[in-house]
């Protein structure tokens, strides 16, 4: 029978805590209900008695059916001097009314005395009162341990006494806390490995930081220690170095160790959940995160490449499609025969009988990327180099000259662009525009121009839209003669695709990024129309 391991998300409770993180109740309940759809067992929503947006969090839950999460309310033991039934912020726990309630308390003496400032008697008194009064109020008790690992180094014998009085006042889990980030993996696996072998009626779990860039092996190795619950959170999120990062946690359990988690059809959810997450907290996916990134599966050299695309077990250690992901291969100075030979096919371009063709492409590329291209995050613009090379292409916009002049006037700075393109039989088209900057001024005086001249396409153009704008300088010890590469985004609504530029003058790599991005979006148009 195959081993069943419980995953449970703190990404709404502790992954808050990262420096800069904030989502609103209505964001909070979004994720949660991503992760239900994902398959995680538990939900860790907040701290109700820290702050209302906790509390409002739970009324709005209450709303919503989860399908394969439990919600649980985290909280702490109760005062010193106050009883459970008179502590509020026990009492605001068990408003929210999830069936899981979740304590976090002291197994370190040096917290317990410093921190706390109890004795350890009281200490133990606290945690076991704490766990029989809300177990007696039918709730179901998990217990983290905090610094149990730090207090297991101190003082073995009365950090184990702590889960002592939480075992027999009622917990249902002993979640041990690797609250520092501090403990490595081998130790881990050795201190759970003892007190699952101490405690055998109550499910050990594992709640690892990343302060040691750990986290993911401590939690594994607790897992196969003992270990049958795993905390964490998505992309890792949390206060200093974050926390156990659960889209590496889940799949390493599933597809590495063969254990039961989340269902396989769920996992193909997880790079979706990772990013979704990430876009709803405003933070960049991190594009080389392990399974989930969008470099993950990402092939750039040349005998990789040819490899991935003859077996991709050679450089992939697991189906991409599992996890929701899928591989790429990158356009680079590094790329070989079978880069571009792909590439081409997915384009409907077939160059594998043509090898002159080939090595042109081959040599061409490498002195563009050498320039500064760098194509492997602008595919319009290498769809548009090949297509070019091989005489596939004959550009719609086809400049004489243009000039761009900025001016300050008293509180404004006004930018103005003309632009002359060259037409049919000599002749010559020119617009003149004002914008909110060079590029801005450039893009509406060609937008002036080019509706004017392809009335058909006048729609398509109207509908494409720059989204993303990003400048990088490639020589900074160059100074002001550095050459500049720039990076556009565009939308036409239904997809989006990515366009570079690359000139020692700023303006003029913008402008060959911003040409790129309208004749890609024309060839989409074709294609459609086609």
């Amino acid at each position: 029978m195959t081993r069943k391991i419980e995953i449970y998300d703190t990404t709404l409770r502790d992954g808050m805590q990262r420096e800069g993180m904030s989502v609103s109740v209505d964001e909070k309940v979004q994720i949660a209900l991503r992760l239900d759809r994902l398959g995680v067992h538990f939900i860790e929503g907040g701290f109700p008695g820290s702050n209302p947006k906790d509390v409002e969090f739970y009324q709005k839950m209450a709303g919503h059916r989860l399908r394969t999460a439990r919600l649980a309310a985290f909280g702490m033991t109760h005062r010193r001097g106050a009883p459970p039934h008179r502590d509020p912020l026990i009492r605001e726990l068990l408003k929210v009314d999830t069936s899981v309630v979740t304590i976090v308390g002291k197994s370190w003496k040096l917290h317990t005395q410093k921190v706390l400032r109890v004795g350890l008697e009281e200490n133990l008194r606290m945690i076991a009162d704490t766990v029989r009064y809300l177990s007696g109020k039918g709730r179901k008790v998990f217990y983290d341990a905090e610094h149990f690992f730090d207090g297991f180094r101190d003082d073995r014998d009365y950090a184990m006494e702590t889960l002592r009085a939480a075992t027999d006042a009622g917990a249902s889990r002993l979640v041990l806390c690797d609250t520092n980030g501090a403990t490595l993996p081998g130790e881990a696996a050795k201190i759970v490995h003892h007190v699952c072998r101490e405690f055998p009626e109550a499910p050990v779990g594992i709640h690892a930081h990343n302060d040691s860039d750990c986290a993911v092996a401590v939690s594994l190795m607790a897992v196969e220690a003992g270990a049958a619950q795993v905390q964490g959170t998505i992309n890792g999120y949390g206060e200093r170095c974050g926390n156990a990062n659960l889209v590496s946690i889940i799949p390493a359990l599933k597809l590495k160790l063969g254990l039961d988690c989340v269902s396989d059809r769920r996992m193909t959810g997880l790079t979706e959940a990772s990013h979704f997450v990430a876009e709803v907290a405003n933070i960049s996916p991190e594009p080389h995160q392990p399974y989930a990134g969008e470099n993950a599966f990402a092939h750039k050299g040349g005998l990789h490449v040819s490899a991935a695309l003859k077996d991709a077990r050679t450089s992939e250690h697991v189906d991409p499609a599992l996890v929701g992901n899928r591989q790429q291969i990158l356009v680079s100075e590094l790329a070989g025969r079978a880069t571009v030979l792909k590439k081409a096919a997915e384009m409907g371009i077939d160059l594998v009988d043509d090898k002159e063709a080939l090595g042109r492409l081959l040599r061409r590329l490498k002195e563009k990327e050498h320039q500064g291209y760098h194509y492997e995050v602008a595919e319009a613009s290498f769809e548009l180099f090949l297509r070019r090379e091989l005489g596939l292409h004959h550009d719609v916009i086809e400049l004489d000259n243009f000039r761009v002049i900025v001016q300050k006037r008293k509180r404004a700075v006004i930018s103005e662009a003309k632009i002359v393109l060259r037409g049919e039989n000599g002749g010559h088209a020119i617009a003149f525009a004002e914008g909110n900057g060079p590029v801005n001024a450039l893009d509406v005086a060609l937008r002036k121009l080019l509706p004017k001249r392809y009335a058909r396409l006048a729609d398509e153009l109207a509908r494409i839209q720059l989204v993303n704008y990003k400048v990088r300088i490639l020589n900074e010890h160059q100074g002001t003669g550095a050459v500049t590469r720039v990076l556009l985004d565009s939308s036409d609504g239904a997809c989006t695709w990515g366009t570079i530029g690359v000139s020692e003058n700023i303006i003029e790599a913008s402008w060959e990024a911003l040409t790129d991005s309208l004749e890609y979006g024309l060839i989409k148009h074709r294609r459609r129309s086609a």
